[in-house]
């Protein structure tokens, strides 16, 4: 490394963010521009490890030390060459990823990681605005159609690499426009879509055509697609969400939370004057603690919103690594998003029995009761604590409780597919279904999970798919379709 004593001269330092008065008046990213001296610096916080477990603690590989060292050098053109050998899009995971890599940095053991996120979201943005990032035209095509199915972060890493091989690809989107889940999941303001809009752009050009508006399943049939393509990846999310079956669901003022987002990104693109569901001037209850409810949170905050809860049933973790969740693991810890620092009031250990209506079916509130964490019948549950029920007014109320797997019927009933135990679309060890020519990767065959697992498992499919079709592949392949990340 550059400077191999860098972490013990500096201390670890992030972009400051916005005043909170100021950014609520807006939808922009929330962070201040960061000096190019003070990227350097953090950069040679990366110390001379020997073994840099942040390659395995990221699922795309990526050559960490290599590239901070070539900040730290202010060798930036080769940098983003190093990153970008092993990750389609780090201006997304550098804006999104919750960075399992600094989690198994070495200097964590017992002082703050280096901060990678941040140096990598540095390297993508200047490189763009050097104009270092242009269409990969692959020299030769090969003749050979590929069709994939979404075009969140798992589609467009497989698209991108497909194409880059020679072959045909076709995205298939049911929006109306690509980016699934970082188009209109995504906030404004945790990732401006303009960073979506230049990568599309780049992708066009190297030859990857986008049909939206397009639902397979319904718009076009499965053996349609099987018949014009040679090859097929289902890349379409984990998009089944988990509803809160209790008295009182059918309320209006009920709503999921990807009901919600995406019409509040709508109005951000200029689709809407207003979304149909604001939370100007109400009371909010946000059930889930986790990223998809902090989007809930900041996007009501933009919103005007009077009150807000945040709702999670597990209860407060510690604010520090604990003894049984050890470095380089991903550690369980008590965080807070740039949506918590703007207010709200987070609730733990706490379960929703009932939701109260008044005589027009319209949400007036809900009962709720705290819980304790205990094993029932085997198995980690969550009790009532006798005596502690309580009831909170509310106009609104956001389901933020994950997903549970790819939706049935449609699309997964037309082609065949196994589901596997878990409900999700079932692979073997070469990506491939229990269909010939169909292959699934991300969300889809591995359930929900972080975007740097779903363009690793975009890139990995990829290459199985080449390998497919051509006999043989030199695309990259970072992980199994059994990998476990270090959490």
């Amino acid at each position: 490394m550059g400077d191999s004593t860098g972490f013990l001269k500096h201390r670890r330092e992030l972009p400051t963010r916005r005043e909170v008065p100021v950014r609520l008046r807006d939808w922009r990213e929330v962070y201040n521009d960061f000096p190019i001296a003070k990227v350097r610096e953090q950069a040679s916080r990366c110390m001379d490890c020997g073994i840099p477990f942040c390659n395995n603690g990221c699922p795309l590989g990526n050559l960490i030390p290599d590239w901070n060292d070539l900040v730290y050098r202010d060798h930036w053109r080769e940098a983003i060459d190093r990153l970008h050998a092993t990750n389609n899009f780090p201006e997304f995971t550098g804006r999104l990823c919750p960075a399992p890599c600094e989690a198994a940095c070495v200097v964590g053991i017992n002082a703050d990681p280096v901060t990678i996120k941040q140096v990598e979201v540095e390297i993508i943005d200047r490189a763009w605005s050097e104009g270092w990032v242009r269409p990969e035209i692959p020299a030769e095509r090969t003749g050979r159609r590929v069709a994939v199915v979404g075009s969140g972060p798992a589609g467009l890493a497989a698209a991108q690499q497909l194409t880059r091989a020679g072959h045909e690809v076709v995205v298939f989107e049911r929006a109306d426009r690509p980016g699934g889940l970082l188009r209109y999941g995504i906030p404004e303001f945790k990732m401006e879509k303009r960073h979506l809009e230049r990568r599309l752009e780049q992708m066009r050009a190297e030859g990857t055509e986008f049909r939206c508006n397009v639902q397979v399943g319904v718009d076009v049939t499965a053996d349609a697609l099987r018949a014009e393509f040679d090859a097929v990846v289902l890349a379409a999310g984990a998009t089944a969400w988990r509803d809160l079956p209790i008295p009182g669901r059918e309320l209006n003022g009920i709503h999921q939370a990807m009901e919600y987002l995406p019409l509040a990104n709508r109005v951000v693109e200029g689709d809407l004057d207003a979304s149909p569901i604001d939370a100007a001037g109400k009371r909010v209850v946000i059930i889930g603690g986790g990223d998809t409810g902090a989007d809930c949170l900041g996007t009501s905050h933009r919103q005007g919103a009077s009150s807000v809860h945040q709702f999670e049933i597990m209860p407060r973790p510690a604010d520090t690594r604990p003894e049984e969740n050890p470095w380089p693991t991903w550690p369980m810890m008590y965080r807070t998003s740039s949506a918590h620092e703007e207010g709200g009031e987070r609730v733990y250990a706490v379960n929703t029995v009932e939701f109260l209506g008044d005589d027009d079916g319209n949400l007036r509130g809900l009962r709720a009761v705290e819980v304790r964490s205990e094993m029932v019948d085997g198995r980690p549950g969550f009790l009532p604590v006798e005596g502690s029920e309580f009831e909170l007014e509310c106009e609104l109320v956001f389901l933020a409780m994950g997903f549970v797997g790819p939706e049935r019927g449609g699309m997964v009933e037309q082609f065949g597919v196994e589901l596997d135990g878990r409900g999700n679309v079932a692979r073997d060890d070469r990506w491939a279904t229990n269909v010939d020519g169909v292959f699934v990767a991300g969300d889809m065959g591995r359930g929900q999970s972080l975007i740097v697992w779903a363009i690793a498992e975009g890139r990995a499919a990829a290459a199985a798919v080449d390998r497919h079709l051509m006999g043989s592949t030199l695309l990259p392949a970072p992980v199994t379709p059994d990998a476990a990340p270090l959490r």
